[in-house]
């Protein structure tokens, strides 16, 4: 590596970064994108489809892009306390996408310094471009994509938040975790362990490496926008916003590090809510509660329906009273799964006077399923 990168990449973990690795711009070589996308993995995240393109060669990001700069952050925080919900790690800080971008304005300026670079010589995403970050790491060497097709890293396990720079200055790249691998390439470091695949709680995993979304706990609780298919509700559990259980149950885990979260805010104390306040929260306390966090993404009805779910799922026959509440609340969404969830908790007969205002056809769907 020359002079110039490796003050560069002291420069970037100097901001904060906890592994800054570098990638050539060549094309990927991610044949898999197209498939998937053919076989309607994505759901409703149109956007995969309409970026295809741009994911698979930067070229058309970036013209004349001839590095790629890929950037870790930790965001492990060892066992947390939970409040009777279960939310996805990363969620229990501030938006990482507002807390890490200063650092990649900051990035792009010590691009420019070092190497006299303008401005319009890179371009920075923080997991919202047309970027295939995981392939772009692997290529880079911050780890492998595993069978849970998520980014394993030997100094992180799976608990990386990915960040990258589209530059066309050149970089020497670094290398890959095995030289003679594609892009494509799944579970490197795997070998004949399929922890992840088995312990999915909604068999989301058609095959190693590839996820149905339609499937996954963590895009029916934060990318779906509607109703969460019956069939899935069950095996959502307690788990209120995003799934970790794949990223969990990786024997890499053991050897991660904790980063040093200069680019974090921790909001942990999020975990200790209790059902009973979820359920009962209001406009007002939902913008007060979340806010500056990821979790404001899935608004108000968004989080009450995956509220109701987890009660439903709970047993806890205190929580009636509030979801009966629920089940005539403005939100079709929300009343169908407060429906859903007092029939889980016996309670048909709390739910005939709401039955008798319904019009909405889904939540009349959930009313007949239940029997009422």
């Amino acid at each position: 590596m020359d002079d110039r990168g490796e003050e560069l990449r002291r420069r970037l973990s100097a901001l904060g970064f906890d592994d800054v690795r570098f990638a050539a711009a060549a094309p990927l070589e991610r044949e898999g994108l197209r498939p998937w996308l053919a076989a309607g993995m994505q759901g409703e995240m149109q956007w995969m489809e309409r970026t295809a393109d741009k994911r698979l060669d930067p070229q058309q990001v970036l013209a004349e892009v001839r590095s790629v700069i890929m950037l870790g952050v930790s965001y492990w925080p060892g066992k947390l306390p939970q409040g009777g919900a279960t939310w996805a790690r990363y969620a229990l800080n501030e938006d990482y996408h507002d807390t890490i971008k200063p650092a990649l304005v900051a990035a792009g300026k010590a691009i420019e310094e070092i190497y006299g670079a303008k401005p319009e010589d890179y371009r920075y995403y923080v997991d919202t471009g047309p970027v295939l970050e995981r392939s772009w790491a692997a290529r880079a060497g911050l780890g492998f994509v595993g069978k849970n097709s998520m980014l394993i890293s030997r100094r992180h396990g799976n608990w990386l938040f990915l960040a990258s720079i589209l530059t066309r200055v050149v970089l020497e790249p670094d290398e890959p975790i095995r030289k003679k691998t594609s892009d494509a390439s799944i579970g490197l470091l795997c070998g004949k362990c399929t922890r992840c695949l088995d312990a999915c709680p909604t068999d989301a995993f058609p095959s190693p490496g590839v996820v149905d979304a339609r499937r996954c706990i963590s895009y029916q609780t934060i990318e779906n926008k509607g109703i969460i298919p019956r069939e899935l509700r069950a095996a959502i559990g307690a788990r209120i916003y995003g799934c970790d259980v794949c990223l969990e149950v990786c024997p890499w885990n053991r050897f991660a590090q904790a980063g040093r979260k200069m680019l974090l805010a921790s909001r942990h104390e999020l975990a200790e809510l209790s059902l009973r306040e979820l359920l009962e929260l209001t406009p007002v306390r939902f913008a007060e509660v979340f806010r500056k966090t990821a979790i404001k993404r899935v608004k108000l009805g968004g989080l009450l329906r995956n509220a109701c779910i987890v009660a439903g799922n709970s047993g806890d026959q205190a929580l009636r009273p509030q979801l009966v509440r629920l089940a005539g609340h403005e939100l079709p969404m929300v009343r169908a799964h407060a429906v859903w969830a007092v029939k889980k908790l016996g309670g048909e007969a709390l739910l005939a006077e709401c039955r008798a205002k319904e019009t909405d056809a889904a939540v009349l769907e959930e009313y007949a399923d239940a029997g009422v």
